[in-house]
């Protein structure tokens, strides 16, 4: 019998209709929340953490080709996190430190953000699934619709690129004494960010939240 004959093993992994993209999924959700919010003006919004900490990171710099440049590195590990939301393509954007990820930080983000929302505006604000994004004890604002990411899909959060660009020019390289050091790091990182018109609508701006920003205004 020929090879090609053969059929598959059985541990051959069946085909699956693939889920479809948030950008397919996007338009009956605006909807859907202009219809339980009417007379409200919908923003969109993406938020996301990191972490910053004495485990610092490397960065690129110039130096003669063939030469290893010299930088700090500390090996200590105390941290705190960056949680941020970002309206895409503006310079719009709001965040916290908070010493912890979890649902009791992420409940006082989404606190402290509903009350820079006007009374007019409705935010849908996107995000991945990380357990305390999705947790059932989180109470989210009145103010607020939650919309999640598919998973494994960081390419589709704009907020990650607040991060690369944060990381490589402020946060690299850098010895923090302590967890008040980290925190004045990050606080003194993200405004000088913010200091600089059109830097965080240059980073934040591209592909389907773009989109998404179109149907909100239409």
């Amino acid at each position: 019998m020929d090879f090609r004959d053969k059929k598959p093993a059985s541990c051959t992994q069946p085909r699956t209709r693939p889920r479809r993209r948030p950008s397919k999924r996007a338009p009956e959700l605006l909807r859907t929340v202009a219809t339980t919010h009417k007379g409200k003006r919908l923003r969109v919004v993406f938020e996301d953490e990191t972490r910053i900490g004495q485990k610092g990171r490397v960065c690129h710099r110039w130096y003669p080709k063939g030469e290893r440049p010299p930088g700090l590195a500390d090996n200590r590990f105390t941290f705190a996190y960056l949680f941020a939301a970002c309206e895409a393509g503006t310079d719009n954007a709001f965040a916290l430190v908070l010493p912890e990820v979890s649902t009791r930080a992420m409940q006082l983000f989404l606190d402290a953000y509903a009350q820079t929302i006007k009374p007019d505006e409705h935010v849908i604000m996107f995000m991945d699934q990380a357990g305390w994004h999705v947790a059932k004890a989180l109470a989210v604002p009145e103010n607020i619709t939650i919309a999640t990411l598919p998973a494994y899909s960081p390419e589709l959060n704009p907020v990650e690129r607040v991060w690369l660009f944060l990381k490589e020019r402020f946060l690299s390289h850098r010895l923090l004494d302590d967890y008040d050091a980290i925190v004045e790091a990050a606080c003194a990182a993200w405004n000088r960010l913010l200091a600089s018109p059109g830097r965080l609508a240059s980073l934040t701006c591209y592909g389907w939240p773009d989109r998404l920003a179109e149907m909100v205004a239409n």
